[in-house]
């Protein structure tokens, strides 16, 4: 399975403009550019590249949990994971410097200790976690 995105780009990096188009047309055009990126404070203007980490990052260990669960004989009420992608300026630019991951779940008849166990597992084995692993990813977890 293969799934595509594009990005389209004019200009130069500070003052340039962008659009990203995604294979599934949910993104059509979207703007993005520096100005979006870094002095937009309330983020709503447009998306960012790390903005779209944490939606596929939050949406696929929603997903990765919830099989985990369904294998361990649960299923979720409700299932809601917020990431956080923390972009820091450092020697040569911007890194990406770390992911937080909190997890609200309800989730009838299980421990508290299962839970932690099978939601730190749905961490190590989502998809997104593995690709992006070279940054520390923590995870919180709440059973509600």
């Amino acid at each position: 399975m293969i799934r595509t995105a594009k990005a389209h780009w004019a200009g130069d990096g500070k003052s340039g403009e962008g659009t990203l188009t995604t294979q599934s047309g949910v993104l059509n055009s979207q703007p993005y550019s520096f100005k979006l990126r870094f002095e937009n404070a309330d983020g709503q203007a447009g998306t960012n590249p790390e903005e779209l980490i944490a939606a596929a990052h939050s949406g696929c260990f929603s997903m990765a949990l919830a099989f985990a669960l369904a294998n361990a004989g649960f299923t979720a009420t409700s299932i809601d994971t917020e990431a956080s992608v923390d972009l820091q300026p450092g020697e040569g630019g911007f890194s990406i410097t770390g992911i937080k991951l909190k997890l609200t779940a309800v989730i009838p008849g299980i421990s508290q200790g299962q839970f932690d166990e099978i939601a730190a597992g749905a961490k190590a084995g989502c998809p997104v976690s593995k690709a992006l692993s070279a940054v520390p990813i923590s995870l919180e977890a709440v059973l509600a």
